[in-house]
């Protein structure tokens, strides 16, 4: 397991307006969404799906791992995410992942989760970018976190990785954030709901630079 106090503040949340997917034009981002939706009281913007290629969209797949049945396994070599359930099945997620790949691999634990979480940037963030806010409320449309954040421990430390929402849905299946996966906000609830407090993690440690490439297990859609 590789851990560096650098990698853990670069995995931070992601950068409010500053991932590296470039932005579409504001009619080619608007595109992105249909309509609204309510989720505890706060309407958003929901995902438009239709323009989001299927192989991101949230479905069941054929999927061989030795993990336990409830185990979230990310593959950010690919963009997705698994939870692994019985009869070598999992649900998978298209997701974003960090501009430069997760420096770390191994495992976590979700030992926490917010639903509509508040937004702080980190000092280490605000010094590079004077022009953040201290926070950014939960529910508001320019929190980059969206509706669900699960926060990723090791060892009963905060590691500084999350699963949540996003502002982006164009950026899932990119190398898109500052480190943390990021989901479409409909899967990010979806997940949410999945996920108890100490669901257990792996991260695919073919993604590491360092990492052996045989662990790679395979999936397909189920039809």
């Amino acid at each position: 397991m590789v851990w560096t106090r650098r990698n853990i503040l670069a995995g931070g949340l992601a950068l409010l307006g500053a991932g590296a997917v470039q932005r579409p034009a504001f009619a080619q981002a608007a595109s992105y969404f249909a309509g609204t939706a309510v989720d505890n009281g706060v309407t958003f913007r929901a995902t438009n799906f239709a323009k989001i290629d299927r192989q991101w969209h949230r479905q069941v797949v054929k999927y061989f791992s030795s993990e336990p049945i409830g185990t979230v396994v990310v593959d950010t070599r690919h963009h997705f995410l698994y939870v692994i359930m019985e009869n070598k099945t999992a649900i998978r997620y298209g997701v974003g992942v960090g501009r430069e790949g997760f420096k770390w691999f191994g495992r976590a634990t979700i030992d926490s989760k917010s639903l509509w979480p508040r937004w702080t940037p980190p000092p280490e963030m605000r010094k590079r970018h004077p022009e953040l806010p201290e926070f950014v409320a939960g529910g508001s449309p320019k929190n980059p976190l969206g509706p669900r954040a699960m926060y990723l421990h090791r060892d009963g430390v905060d590691t500084g990785y999350r699963f949540h929402g996003t502002l982006e849905p164009w950026s899932i299946g990119k190398d898109a954030s500052s480190g943390c996966i990021r989901m479409f906000n409909e899967d990010a609830i979806d997940l949410y709901q999945r996920c108890p407090i100490g669901t257990a993690v792996q991260v695919l440690p073919h993604i590491a630079d360092q990492a052996p490439a045989a662990e790679v297990s395979q999936a397909t859609p189920v039809e």
